[in-house]
């Protein structure tokens, strides 16, 4: 589907304008987007608008990181949207110079629709086409806050393990919250690149005042990157954290299994000889002889663990909350 918005010389705003009439002297500038084009409406964009074939494959191809590329008569971006359940993040190719800004994109886009609707009403919006790219990237930014508050909640949950799980329910919770920051912040990243590059660029067609505006985005992913990276280093700590409760879990019980078998070794042993089938052994015609051997193992044992406790084997850490 393709739909135009034109702003003409006196001010009126015109939608669902035919492509023929965009280049009308009392077009003052214009909005064209390209929402889930059919292959025919792909080709308006070479034979209308003429932007180049490396641009267009951009379009029609998805491009792994937002990009910049100055073309002799406009500039193309590509930015990325996150879907907000998926955290994938979805394309939005744009095309601009003072007269235009065409969108591209192969899935609807809440943001874009929503002011779309607005430069009927918003006067600002109706200034040129850079205050239209400014506030689209503005409502795209805007979006990746809430999934990076969200699991930075998460991490607090299990960090006070609100839930009260077990270590190894959540050692799945880290990794998972982990592979979705890892997500975010494979889109904000070189997002946040792009940003640079077009507040750095003299080749974006902006003035001082607009210059201020894009500088506050840019400032806005320098944060978000600065929550991720904050957010990677404490899954890192609680999973070592965890991991360190469950590895002196596991000496606990190893030590408690060494003390048990320590004790029984040397019982085990006069069991073992007593229990030998000869002929001949003196001690066991003996009256008191089988409460002599018991006597001998418990005191043994009494030795043993007085001698494990003395050497602090008992003195177990309790607690293990991080």
């Amino acid at each position: 589907m393709i739909k135009a918005v034109v702003i003409k010389t006196n001010g009126e705003v015109v939608y669902d304008v035919p492509l023929k009439e965009l280049k009308k002297e009392e077009v003052s500038w214009y909005w064209v987007d390209f929402e889930r084009p059919t292959s025919q409406e792909v080709k308006q964009l070479s034979r209308f608008f003429h932007f180049h074939p490396l641009a267009i494959e951009d379009c029609l191809e998805y491009v792994q990181r937002p990009k910049m590329d100055n073309y002799e008569k406009y500039l193309f971006l590509v930015f990325h949207s996150i879907h907000q359940k998926t955290l994938e993040p979805e394309e939005l190719d744009l095309f601009i110079n003072q007269k235009f800004i065409v969108t591209f994109h192969k899935k609807p886009i809440r943001n874009l629709t929503n002011l779309w609707h607005k430069v009927k009403k918003d006067e600002v919006l109706q200034t040129g086409p850079l205050q239209v790219m400014y506030q689209l990237t503005d409502l795209l930014v805007d979006d990746y806050f809430p999934p990076v508050y969200k699991h930075e909640d998460l991490l607090n949950d299990v960090e006070a393990n609100t839930m009260d799980q077990s270590i190894s329910e959540l050692m799945e919770v880290i990794f998972d919250i982990r592979t979705e920051i890892s997500k975010l912040r494979r889109t904000i990243i070189p997002m946040r690149d792009l940003l640079y590059r077009m507040i750095s660029s003299s080749k974006v067609p902006k003035g001082e005042d607009q210059q201020i505006y894009f500088q506050d985005i840019y400032d806005h992913l320098l944060k978000l990157v600065e929550m991720i990276d904050a957010n990677r280093e404490l899954t890192a700590d609680i999973r070592d954290s965890y991991l360190s409760i469950s590895s002196d879990r596991m000496n606990r019980i190893m030590m408690t299994l060494t003390i048990i078998s320590s004790i029984f070794l040397p019982l085990t042993f006069i069991a073992g000889v007593y229990g030998m089938n000869f002929q001949y052994m003196p001690e066991l015609a003996g009256k008191h002889s089988y409460f002599i051997v018991l006597g001998v193992m418990v005191l043994i044992s009494a030795s043993m663990l007085y001698a494990f406790a003395k050497m602090g084997w008992f003195r177990f850490h309790k607690g293990t909350k991080l």
